[in-house]
């Protein structure tokens, strides 16, 4: 295991050389890479100008940019610097931002180029002091003197225990909580990655943001410690982003399950459009009783036509994967594993190709432990955890008890095989008159199943639990984050919706104990929930919204329209 994440970058160039290690496909569709050396070499260029800026060890920094290679070479820069990075999701609010500069005290923003990139006038901060990341990696100019490769040489290294990033919460509603992510924490779980994605000569398409950790641990860090091959593709078209990975020739990709459900229905569209459909049907009713190989073989051609014959692995994380979905990939002999983490236990559980229980989130990997408390919650110990919130001690404390377990917030279950399913937020947790306990995720994932592409479920009075629900056709890719704003317009659903919305909640009843079933549904009628910028719906508003109160958000939302005229059905 790596000791941190700058020796991980000077082992993959020093191992992998020459060879191509991260990319970028530009909007007119041509490509560039850098190579591993050349990576590491831009991210000492990138780290001396850090500090000819004047920063010193330990200063803190904006990121707000795209992904690109020159993120990367950033990142890596800040980190031989001894800086602490501050990334800024690009579907993040002004307010949000805000909040983050003020508890990060952040004196410098790194900023991203191109047409999808930031504008800093949109937050306030255009006369905030900013470089250009372009700028921060290009080659050296007349400003560095003849010496400086030696000299940065001869500055202290990061150490394991060194804090190089704080990721913040969305910060939605109170003050944003800045976890602290170590060298060693992050190096410990790539080397839980190792255990569980199976070696193989992985080409990458990367399309998740890169101001996730998510993103940086298992899309970048370890592709880069395997010598892997990086593409970074900044387009949403999904047509977009399927020609690229087949140029790529891309084995693998680190996706969260709704872009996958996106891929899905892009994929039927096209064999549909060809007049192949009942074909297709057959053919994966066959195939999952074949070998991955031959599934592969058996739909080559569309392989051909969509991802490419190379492609092997999906990894996702981030949502619930409906077994339906992982199964579907699979039949076209794509291995799909699934896994649970968060920022503040970087690894935490995954499925192996050997073992992809459906609807689980698979096992843990030693050294890292996991436990379920004795009110069903998801506790984790190990070397991967963070270090606590970045100057909020009673925040930190909040999390980890005596014994050094950390408490995650979420329900689960062991199965029989001992892995790990997922049940929802213990503070989303239903108590019913009864006593019983009722957790949502648990029927938005049977609504999910019964092919309700997105749902919130609440108690909206005593006993009555209602699925606010979205319109169950295609998916989309939002492309930034929903304002807080609620929305006041009202939907009489149409019979033929009515009807289909009606029999998903009766198919995902039948599925569920009588304590959980749904008594009523209504139509959220706006396109998607509003959500944070990691992508999460934001439950309070939707709640605020079914029951006719003023939402509670920090940001100011508008009262919520009467739920009374929101027309939906009884589930029946």
């Amino acid at each position: 295991m790596h000791r941190t994440l700058v020796d991980l970058l000077e082992s993959s160039a020093e191992r992998y050389g020459e060879s191509s290690a991260i990319g970028l496909r530009r909007d007119d569709g041509s490509t560039f890479h850098w190579s591993y050396r050349e990576l590491e070499r831009r991210s000492r260029i990138a780290a001396w100008r850090l500090r000819a800026l004047g920063l010193a060890p330990g200063d803190r920094i904006l990121t707000w940019s795209p992904s690109e290679p020159a993120l990367v070479a950033a990142y890596f820069g800040a980190m031989r610097a001894r800086l602490i990075y501050v990334p800024l999701d690009l579907r993040m609010s002004p307010s949000a931002i805000e909040r983050i500069i003020a508890r990060s005290e952040s004196s410098r923003l790194l900023l991203g180029t191109g047409r999808d990139a930031p504008d800093p006038g949109d937050a306030g901060l255009e006369h905030f002091p900013t470089t250009l990341v372009e700028d921060l990696t290009a080659d050296p100019d007349a400003a560095f003197p003849a010496d400086w490769e030696e000299r940065l040489a001869a500055w202290d290294r990061p150490q394991p225990e060194d804090i190089f990033q704080l990721v913040y919460t969305s910060g939605t509603t109170g003050t944003p909580k800045g976890a602290m992510l170590s060298h060693e924490g992050i190096c410990a779980t790539i080397a839980g990655i190792h255990d569980v994605i199976p070696p193989m000569e992985h080409r990458v398409t990367s399309i998740l943001p890169l101001s996730h950790l998510y993103e940086q641990a298992v899309g970048t860090c370890y592709p880069l410690d395997v010598g892997a091959d990086i593409l970074h593709v900044r387009a949403r078209s999904p047509r977009v982003i399927a020609e690229a990975i087949r140029e790529h020739r891309t084995t693998s990709m680190i996706i969260v399950p709704q872009l996958l459900d996106v891929f899905w229905s892009a994929l039927e569209h096209e064999v549909e459009k060809s007049g192949r459909k009942a074909t297709f049907d057959r053919s994966r009713s066959i195939a999952r009783y074949l070998p991955f190989a031959w599934r592969r073989r058996l739909f080559r051609s569309v392989h051909e036509r969509f991802l490419g014959t190379d492609f092997r692995l999906f990894v996702s994380i981030g949502a619930f994967l409906p077994p339906s979905l992982q199964l579907a990939w699979e039949s076209l002999g794509i291995t799909v594993l699934q896994g649970y983490g968060a920022t503040e236990t970087a690894f935490g559980t995954a499925n192996v190709p050997s073992d992809r229980g459906l609807g689980t989130v698979g096992r843990t990997v030693p050294p890292f432990e996991l436990k379920i408390a004795s009110d069903g919650e998801v506790l984790f110990r190990g070397p991967s955890l963070f270090k606590g919130y970045w100057k909020d001690p009673e925040a930190t404390a909040a999390v980890f008890d005596e014994e050094g377990w950390y408490h995650t917030g979420d329900a689960g279950r062991l199965d029989e095989g001992g892995r790990l399913v997922l049940m929802g937020r213990t503070r989303d947790m239903i108590v019913l008159p009864s006593g019983f306990n009722v957790f949502p995720e648990d029927i938005e994932n049977a609504l999910r199943i019964a092919g309700i592409r997105g749902s919130v479920v609440l108690e909206t009075r005593p006993g009555r639990i209602e699925a606010i629900v979205l319109t169950p056709d295609e998916p989309h890719l939002p492309s930034r984050e929903v304002a807080d704003t609620l929305p006041t317009r009202l939907a009489e659903p149409p019979e033929e919706l009515r009807a289909k919305i009606d029999a998903a909640v009766k198919a995902a009843n039948a599925t569920l104990g009588i304590n959980q079933r749904i008594d009523g549904w209504r139509l959220w009628p706006d396109d998607d929930f509003p959500r944070t910028h990691t992508m999460k719906i934001k439950r309070d508003l939707v709640r605020a919204w079914a029951t006719g109160s003023t939402a509670g958000s920090a940001d100011g939302a508008a009262p919520a329209a009467p739920a009374a005229v929101q027309r939906g059905g009884e589930a029946r």
